[in-house]
């Protein structure tokens, strides 16, 4: 039987076997890097590359442009209101539909129709409330489909849904909620 002294003096000396293997990785790294040579030369006024502007944001999509990155139209989908309300799973994280409940989210109750930027007691995006838009069904589908697209800033981190026929029955399950 070993005694614990043994056992602790094999941890250690393990310990410091494997620190003296990292070192002699590390060393080794440094070394080759430290044979490579880089030659830079000063450029004339002339050479300097001209400054690149920073990119500008994108433009948002005008508010009463409705067409979709796909190109697929809201009228070629008929939405069916229960599928939605299992596809607005995903959305209930940060929205809720019932009236006055806002969470990360504005409330969605009423929303098809509605000017964007326009509940009570939600702070909004500049990007958002300055937008212009209102929600019909043919925009709310195109919103879905890419929200930084549409609308550039705005705080709705959601990449979208890409499938259409989730989009058209999420809309139809707004629409329900919006008495129509």
């Amino acid at each position: 039987m070993r005694s614990r002294a043994t056992i602790l003096q094999g941890s250690l000396a393990l310990c410091i076997a494997a620190s003296m293997g990292l070192a002699a990785c590390s060393k080794k790294a440094e070394d080759t890097s430290a044979t490579t040579t880089t030659t830079t030369t000063e450029a004339t006024p002339a050479e300097t590359p001209a400054a690149t502007p920073a990119a500008a944001p994108a433009a948002a999509v005008a508010a009463d442009n409705t067409d979709t990155v796909s190109g697929v139209k809201y009228a070629s989908y008929t939405g069916d209101a229960a599928k939605g309300e299992t596809d607005f799973i995903t959305c209930k994280t940060c929205h809720a539909i019932e009236e006055g409940v806002n969470k990360i989210g504005p409330s969605l109750h009423n929303v098809v129709g509605r000017k964007a930027g326009t509940v009570a007691g939600f702070t909004y995006s500049a990007a958002n409330k300055g937008s212009g838009i209102t929600w019909t069904p043919e925009k709310l589908f195109q919103y879905l489909e890419a929200p930084q697209r549409v609308v550039p800033g705005t705080k709705m981190t959601f990449a979208g849904f890409s499938d259409p026929q989730k989009r058209a029955d999420v809309i139809a399950y707004l629409k329900k909620n919006s008495g129509m």
